[in-house]
């Protein structure tokens, strides 16, 4: 665990190391994190819409209905091929071409799926999707940007840059839905005008990406950097990348089994749109002030309300199927994933130096992937076997089980910062 390790476990009370040599001002660190933050709102808008239209652009080109849902399969793994991938080239080329190349990206997948929708080809769509999933691997690298941005300034201000590029994502869940609904028509094929919409949007990403100046840590050598092994055995590390993987699994499984769910219930499209965008708000809105609790109470303590959020949501859902009970239980299913995902984000933050931080990460946001490839494409499935109600079921396990782990590390003593192995050594910023 690295000396800023102290600092995450015991909240407001513990001390703080020396902070890094400062490189950036406040004032530039704001508009860093401002930037950051509309990146992340972007990211969003183009995530929601795509989730709205995705499914049903490929059922309207699938060559038989099971194949509808290959496009949503295809951007998973698009995004799992291409995590680590990113993590490495961002900590060779800087953060602001990775999240200049993630945006091209997205902006040519889109306008591939203008294309495939207006020619009809199936193929193409998926290939759209691919190169839309590669956009999202390096974009889901703003939250580790952020930090860098603050400890360019000092520990202090870490989860709460954090929290705030995270929050910037509430924008997805009032536009992108809007977005894809209005210009579903807008080109002479369904669909086609919200792809090319979704090409707009991640071009005005590239140009806020542009305008990036991340402070990143000046590597010191390969010689101070751990065996991969190493790092990934630590128990701190386990337990942020099973927090994460269980709750971005967990999310992802019941949002995409609603809409679904709900159908079986009766409700329109309207209907289940509406859930699913409470549902976004309540991922994004919480960024507000979960800084602010991870600063007060620390990361564990964040975590464990997260999971507690989790199966609050998994209660609400064995009581009822009204319309009220599927936004209760998705509000309470998004406030969970912000505290468990914040919470694992920073406490990863703490295993790894700055040598070691690319492939660290890289490892994180892969694992994080391959679980929601697996929940994604099990959604359907589980709603048309075993109904709503006991697809919450199978979450409790895996939540108890994340619930256990970090109670468990929490009890855990930290190391004293002068014990610290290997020792971060002094951080000298450059901006790439």
């Amino acid at each position: 665990m690295t000396p800023a390790a102290g600092s995450l476990r015991g909240g407001a009370a513990a001390t703080a190391v020396e902070p890094p040599q400062v490189s950036e001002s406040p004032a530039g660190a704001r508009r860093q994190i401002a930037l950051l933050a509309a990146c992340q709102a972007l990211l969003q808008v183009n995530s929601v819409a795509l989730v709205a239209v995705n499914g049903l652009a490929g059922l309207a080109l699938a060559p038989a209905p099971p194949w509808a849902t290959l496009p949503v399969t295809v951007y998973f793994v698009g995004a799992a091929l291409a995590t680590l991938p990113a993590s490495l080239a961002m900590g060779r080329f800087g953060r602001r071409a990775g999240f200049v190349f993630g945006a091209a990206s997205g902006a040519v997948g889109a306008a591939i799926g203008a294309v495939a929708m207006l020619a009809g080809s199936f193929a193409g769509l998926c290939a759209g999707s691919f190169a839309l999933g590669i956009y999202n691997a390096f974009a889901q690298y703003l939250r580790f940007a952020a930090v860098d941005v603050a400890e360019a300034c000092g520990h202090d201000a870490r989860e709460r840059a954090m929290s705030w590029v995270l929050a910037g994502g509430i924008a997805g869940g009032f536009v992108g839905p809007e977005l894809a609904s209005l210009t579903r028509e807008a080109l002479p094929v369904t669909y086609a005008g919200s792809f090319a919409a979704l090409a707009a949007v991640a071009l005005i990403a590239l140009v806020l990406a542009s305008r990036l100046r991340i402070p990143a840590p000046a590597a010191t050598g390969a010689a101070t950097r751990r065996p991969l092994a190493r790092i990934v055995v630590q128990p701190e590390f386990l337990v942020a990348v099973g927090v994460a993987a269980v709750g971005f699994g967990t999310m992802n499984l019941l949002m995409n089994a609603t809409p679904l769910a709900m159908d079986r219930c009766g409700f329109g499209v309207a209907q289940s749109t509406g859930v699913i965008q409470w549902h976004v708000v309540a991922m994004f809105a919480p960024g507000f002030f979960t800084g602010a609790l991870v600063r007060r109470h620390g990361t564990h303590a964040v975590m464990l309300a997260g999971c507690a959020a989790m199966l609050a949501a998994v209660a609400v859902s064995q009581h009822g199927e009204s319309a009220g009970h599927f936004r209760a239980a998705l509000v309470a299913l998004g406030l969970g994933w912000n505290l468990m995902f914040t919470g694992a984000t920073l406490l990863l933050t703490t295993t790894y130096t700055a040598d070691e931080k690319a492939h660290a990460q890289g490892v994180n946001d892969l694992v994080v992937f391959l679980v929601m490839i697996t929940s994604s494409g099990a959604a359907g499935a589980l709603v048309a076997t075993i109904g709503w109600a006991e697809l919450n079921l199978t979450t409790v396990p895996f939540v108890v089980l994340a619930a256990g782990a970090i109670v468990r590390s929490w009890a855990r003593p930290a190391p004293a910062a002068g014990t610290a192995a290997p020792a971060a050594p002094p951080r000298q910023h450059r901006t790439p």
